[in-house]
């Protein structure tokens, strides 16, 4: 009778907790493990540098980067070589080491602390939301930024000193969940910014004018941006410039051939820091 009412308590403590289940144990936390009717072996350990904790009777187990559960069950397996049928339980009395480290020009540097289990996508969504990451992002008079701002291509993970994940675009963008990963405490988390996060159009167009870079951006877009063509405008002597690493490219767009032949490889998708030049035609 006594194991069946401890089980409904249990039950009724995970349900009213299931995040907490999820949270994985950090060095330095401390854990309050308890086994049902056996005070010897109830203790109360913190979780040490080398990510181990010591049990009386079991000896050392490994349990930084384990969830509660998964450490319980660990426990539970140990310690029935002992005990028959025992009832283990851990709880995370404090937590100390659940930090993840944000940082780089697309966002301003922030210390993220982990209360449960979390994915890089999670984590990158909540980057801009009121009340979490938005607090500390970059931007002009404070206003908040998304993850979305800063340029995701060139973004990595860093855990141990190693780079475990490198851009984000496809995961964030693109929806290719299979690309997430689940964030661990001491990782560090980078997003540049752009160098430039401008499109320039100039040249015969009604507004010449610089446009913040969007996600999808093409040429017909950003000249429709500007005001469109000029009468004076030479539609198929459309240049982009762009800068590559050390090297400068030039792509020539054929507008005409768009707007009246409908093709649309002509609508070239643009970069940040793309200058777009209109020329006029000879009259």
């Amino acid at each position: 009778m006594r194991r069946i009412i401890f089980f409904i308590a249990l039950v009724l403590l995970y349900a009213s907790s299931a995040s907490a289940a999820d949270y994985l144990i950090g060095e330095g936390d401390t854990l309050s493990i308890s086994v049902w009717g056996e005070k010897d072996l109830s203790v109360q350990v913190k979780v040490r540098p080398d990510g181990m904790i010591t049990v009386p009777a079991v000896g050392e187990v490994m349990a930084a980067n384990s969830s509660v559960k998964d450490l319980q069950v660990v426990l539970t397996a140990k310690v029935s070589k002992i005990i028959k049928n025992p009832i283990v339980t851990v709880m995370v009395a404090e937590i100390t080491n659940n930090k993840v480290y944000i940082f780089g020009g697309g966002v301003s540097s922030r210390v993220h602390s982990l209360t449960q289990r979390t994915t890089l996508l999670q984590l990158l969504c909540q980057i801009g939301e009121q009340g979490t990451v938005a607090d500390s992002i970059a931007g002009s008079g404070g206003t908040s930024k998304s993850a979305r701002d800063g340029d995701l291509k060139n973004a990595y993970v860093l855990r141990h000193g190693k780079k475990i994940k490198q851009n984000f675009y496809d995961l964030f963008i693109g929806g290719n969940i299979a690309d997430d990963i689940v964030i661990e405490p001491n990782d560090v988390l980078f997003i540049p910014g752009y160098n430039d996060k401008n499109v320039y159009v100039m040249g015969a167009v009604n507004t010449p004018r610089s446009l913040v870079y969007r996600d999808g951006l093409t040429v017909m877009a950003a000249i429709l941006e500007a005001g469109g063509f000029t009468k004076y405008a030479s539609q198929n002597d459309t240049i982009i410039y762009r800068k590559d690493g050390s090297r400068d490219i030039a792509i020539s767009v054929k507008i005409k051939k768009l707007i009246n032949d409908g093709d649309l490889t002509q609508n070239v998708g643009l970069h940040p820091g793309d200058y777009i030049v209109v020329k006029e035609g000879i009259f």
